[in-house]
């Protein structure tokens, strides 16, 4: 039996599928990928990323129903929050997508995928704003972390505590960078995205898709 699972989310989501001719891209999706597709070669896996760039939950819901809804998912998982804080720091000029919008988007987008599939969904927390504990960005970025928590308990998902990790990281110093700008990941961000999202999944995964 075939299992298709989708990634949706920002550029971190996005990262190069549009120049890749498997559509994966070369970010934390194309880790999961090829993870999934190794460790459980009996089943019949479609993984397909629709991560896009720029995008906040506003934007997530104009295409949701075609890019999510439509394509009958057994697994959704979400990554978004950080342009909604991101934009808020560098084009103050738009119109801004603040905590309690961006709750009760999310909110219905959540709905419309329990209502209309049976998919499982899997939340990941917004990750960070710059590779410093204390920035302005992170400091925003609480109270949309804190809604994905909420948001995980009412619709009773799992949720990849993605942000405490890069946090945690941070807060042991270590020079290594997770990011190339602040924001988009390099190989290592990458990295900690899968594996934090992994150990969050690997139980559903195991039921849903069955050992090796």
């Amino acid at each position: 039996m075939s299992k298709r699972i989708i990634f949706i989310g920002d550029s971190i989501t996005e990262s190069g599928r549009k120049e890749d001719p498997e559509k994966i891209g070369i970010g934390y999706v194309r880790i999961l990928h090829d993870y999934l597709k190794i460790t459980y070669p009996a089943k019949h896996l479609t993984i397909v990323n629709q991560g896009v760039g720029g995008n906040r939950i506003t934007d997530l819901a104009s295409r949701w129903e075609t890019d999510v809804i439509a394509l009958n998912p057994d697994i959704v998982s979400v990554s978004i929050g950080i342009n909604d804080v991101w934009r808020q720091l560098d084009r103050k000029e738009m119109e801004q997508v603040y905590p309690e919008q961006f709750e009760q988007v999310y909110h219905d987008l959540l709905s419309e995928v329990k209502a209309k599939t049976n998919a499982t969904i899997i939340l990941m927390e917004p990750t960070v704003i710059e590779e410093n504990i204390h920035s302005e960005g992170n400091t925003k970025l609480i109270p949309y972390v804190n809604i994905v928590q909420r948001l995980a308990k009412e619709f009773q998902t799992i949720v990849v505590p993605t942000h405490k990790a890069f946090i945690d990281y941070l807060q042991t110093a270590n020079e290594y960078k997770l990011t190339t700008d602040g924001v988009h990941m390099n190989s290592g961000g990458n990295m900690l995205m899968a594996m934090s999202w992994l150990k969050e999944a690997k139980n559903l995964l195991d039921r849903e898709l069955g050992k090796v």
